[in-house]
């Protein structure tokens, strides 16, 4: 029997739908979505909060914990929220994580184990810096030690690899999974080809062999590196998130042209025994 794809959608992301006009906003809009493309065979869905008023992301516990029990009562997916960029919305960036943990809301949270420059092809003097300092990723490791958190790592360049693999031994967390990130928009790490996924996997071999992964990326047509992932036992993402931005499809019709390179998805029951303690 072939080995289980693991198929991840994330639904729409930190773009606003000034960029990704088809993203769901709401709550309603993303316990929506996110149902949809469950059904379409995501095992895991992946989300950012809005401001229903404002239309602009916020990482407030009390809107994900609302998202998180839509969804809980549509799927048993795996499900788990963002952390912002920077702190802009309280002095800890994870604050929102440590609440949904507490209730026990949660079972992985995003911790990306290195910072980057978000310049853009076209204008490579312009952008932001997407920041993760030590300082914060120590303790944030500590806890998810302590919640039994899978940290979910977005590996925007392959020293990420190093510093998730290192970060995740000295903690004593669960196991990680590793997000390769591609684009051709944005300037850090590769452009979505095979042969920068064999790069990456090279890497993760030595520092973490065995470890689950995952293609990602931004603003980006995944399509010619799926096959590849899928051939090689890593597991898919798809979603608005994550398409090219002024993308015409939904989520699930993303989610469904994913779930084509698999000759099987996990379901969320294997995902979660897969990454049980051996």
């Amino acid at each position: 029997m072939a080995q289980p794809i693991w198929l991840e959608c994330a639904l729409n992301g930190a773009w606003t739908r000034e960029r990704q006009p088809r993203i769901p906003v709401t709550v309603a809009e993303i316990v929506e979505e996110g149902a949809a493309a469950a059904a379409e065979g995501a095992a895991i869905l992946h989300f950012h909060a809005y401001d229903e008023t404002t239309g602009e992301q916020r990482d407030d516990w009390q809107i994900y914990a609302r998202i998180i029990e839509g969804l809980s009562a549509r799927t048993d997916a795996i499900l788990y929220p963002t952390v912002p960029g920077e702190a802009t919305h309280a002095p800890d960036r994870f604050a929102h994580i440590r609440e949904l943990a507490a209730r026990g809301l949660l079972e992985w949270t995003v911790l990306d184990p290195g910072s980057v420059n978000l310049s853009v092809a076209g204008s490579p003097g312009r952008g932001a810096v997407y920041r993760n300092p030590p300082r914060e990723l120590g303790p944030m490791a500590g806890f998810c030690a302590e919640r039994r958190l899978h940290p979910g790592y977005a590996i925007y360049e392959p020293g990420f690899t190093r510093a998730g693999a290192a970060l995740a031994r000295q903690a004593g967390m669960p196991t990680p999974i590793y997000r390769f990130m591609f684009s051709d928009r944005f300037l850090w790490g590769f452009p979505p080809r095979p042969r920068f996924l064999d790069a990456h996997l090279a890497l993760l071999a030595e520092c973490d062999p065995g470890a689950p992964w995952m293609v990602a990326g931004l603003d980006v047509d995944l399509s010619p590196l799926l096959e590849h992932a899928a051939s090689r036992g890593g597991g898919l993402r798809a979603g608005l998130e994550d398409a090219p931005l002024g993308t015409e499809a939904n989520n699930a019709a993303l989610t469904r042209a994913a779930a084509r390179h698999a000759r099987r998805l996990a379901t969320p029951k294997e995902i979660r025994a897969a990454l049980q303690p051996r």
